[in-house]
């Protein structure tokens, strides 16, 4: 769990983040949409209530059950250990981060976060409420099994997410080689954007090895109109549209279709990919 102090200088440094932000928005005439800022929050105070009281209970027992019966338990005193485990933990989120992509039932909760039509630093806030449901947490079991230590999994996914928080803005350009290395504001918005060349693009993260191994990474291209949001976009400052369209969409799917292999495709095929299937099938000549 995230020590509470770290908490508090957190947000005490994203909240002055957040005001520079706005500052230099303004003034280079970009502007600012407060009132998508004003979900977000919204959104992150929700999350940072209910995931205590669930995902991180429930997640916690799970890893420490995990790891007791693990044959080689990490040492907490070992430096080496956590170089390890980090690399781990980034290998890890990778596939989380992939999989809330290109699998509908983690879909629907992660699109949350990448329903802003603006990047800014408040993007990073949205966070869904629902990812108990969603299971992406059951990526994170394997890694105690492994004899990673519980707090070596939690320290390091809070500190990757507290890293990628000043990844959400168009303050910052290109960083020259580093962007090849590490996942950069550049990096991100790629990651962010709708269009078609970038998406499911770039989902390390404080790293972008993997997305090199994997052939999931895409370097920005300046003078491209980057188009932020969702294929279909959510124009609603609603927190609970924001929180629960993906989630209606999937069930009113699922509960169309009619068969054993329509309703698997809708609720865990990739987004979209029970609409292919529904549209090639009316495209077929009938009697």
């Amino acid at each position: 769990m995230p020590e509470p102090k770290g908490m508090l200088l957190f947000f005490a440094i994203g909240a002055l983040s957040i005001l520079i932000e706005i500052v230099l928005r303004r003034r280079s005439g970009t502007g600012y949409d407060f009132s998508a800022m004003g979900a977000s929050l919204f959104i992150m105070v929700g999350q940072q209530i209910l995931n205590p009281l669930i995902t991180y209970a429930l997640t916690g027992a799970l890893l420490f059950a995990a790891y007791a019966v693990s044959p080689f338990q990490m040492d907490l005193g070992n430096w080496q250990h956590w170089a390890i485990a980090f690399f781990l933990v980034e290998f890890t989120y990778y596939w989380q981060h992939r999989w809330g992509h290109t699998i509908r039932w983690m879909w629907a909760n992660h699109a949350v976060h990448h329903s802003p039509n603006e990047i800014a630093l408040p993007s990073a806030f949205r966070l869904g409420w629902t990812s108990l449901i969603a299971g992406s947490w059951l990526v994170l079991i394997p890694q105690a099994f492994l004899g990673v230590h519980p707090v070596m999994i939690v320290t390091l996914m809070s500190l990757n997410l507290r890293f990628q928080f000043f990844l959400h803005t168009e303050l910052v350009g290109r960083l020259g080689p580093l962007e090849w290395i590490f996942n950069t504001p550049s990096n991100h918005r790629v990651h962010h954007s709708s269009r078609p060349e970038y998406l499911d693009k770039n989902f390390g993260g404080v790293l972008m090895i993997f997305d090199h191994l994997f052939g999931t990474y895409a370097a920005e291209v300046p003078s491209v109109d980057m188009r932020y949001g969702l294929t279909e976009p959510i124009h609603s400052k609603n927190p609970f549209v924001i929180l629960f369209t993906e989630w209606e969409k999937l069930f009113r799917d699922v509960r169309q279709e009619r068969t054993v292999k329509g309703v698997l495709t809708a609720a865990f095929g990739r987004p979209g990919a029970h609409q292919v299937a529904r549209t090639a099938l009316k495209q077929i000549p009938t009697e």
